[in-house]
């Protein structure tokens, strides 16, 4: 019994440790706005922000290991989400929600991997042990894509719809400031690099505009060819 008292006590001082440290701790906000080359206008898109410390600080705060893997699902010939942004080292669920087969695959960046053809109702997993960006296609849909984002920090987040994003639980310091966007070249990406300095509270950074300068290039299938033009459905086989 004695023992089982000291690990409460133990326990117990690790939980009021950990409320204090984020009681402490800061939220950064953004509004980003994506602007195209060809416009001024600005328009709302995904975007992952992040920040990654300068340099040693004692009160960083341990984040446990996901327990619970994200999830790219398969669902009317899309990937839900779009846009994916996990700590590097996480695990990745594929469900096909789709009551026919589809074929995930990334060859280009960040992880590679074929997860084969499996059926409605089926779920794959890839764990993305490495920071990068992955580009996800199906080899039987061309219309499907999807980006993942393994960050090797834990303080990060994508725009939501209106643009607005917002990092919680950031202990104060010095941190490089970074975001990605599917539509911005990496060099464009790189000159929106910067130092900020996060304080207890609400750090508002105002609003980022990131220039969408990239085109989109059809990509080719999991073999390197181009994909086979879709054929009409057949009475007795639907079209999947």
């Amino acid at each position: 019994m004695a023992s089982f008292g000291r690990v409460a006590l133990l326990l117990s001082a690790i939980l009021v440790a950990s409320t204090a440290s984020h009681a402490q701790s800061g939220t950064v906000t953004a509004r980003v706005a994506v602007v195209r080359n060809t416009s001024s206008k600005q328009q709302n898109a995904e975007v992952v922000m992040w920040l990654s410390p300068l340099h040693a600080q004692s009160n960083l705060y341990s984040f446990p290991e996901d327990t619970k893997p994200a999830r790219l699902a398969q669902k009317n010939k899309t990937f839900e989400p779009h846009l994916l942004a996990v700590r590097a080292g996480s695990v990745v669920e594929f469900p096909n929600l789709d009551p026919f087969f589809h074929n995930v695959f990334s060859l280009f960046e960040g992880k590679r991997f074929d997860l084969g053809l499996y059926e409605a109702g089926s779920t794959r997993t890839v764990r993305f042990d490495r920071p990068g960006v992955s580009y996800i296609f199906c080899n039987i849909h061309s219309q499907m894509s999807a980006v993942i984002v393994a960050l090797d920090t834990a303080y990060y987040a994508v725009s939501s719809r209106d643009g607005s994003v917002a990092i919680a639980n950031v202990p104060p310091g010095r941190y490089l400031l970074q975001v990605w966007h599917e539509g911005t070249s990496p060099q464009s990406l790189n000159t929106l690099r910067r130092e900020v300095v996060v304080t207890t509270g609400d750090n508002s950074l105002g609003v980022l505009r990131i220039p969408e300068d990239e085109q989109a290039v059809a990509h080719k299938n999991k073999y390197g060819r181009d994909y086979d033009e879709p054929q009409p459905p057949s009475p007795a086989y639907p079209q999947p």
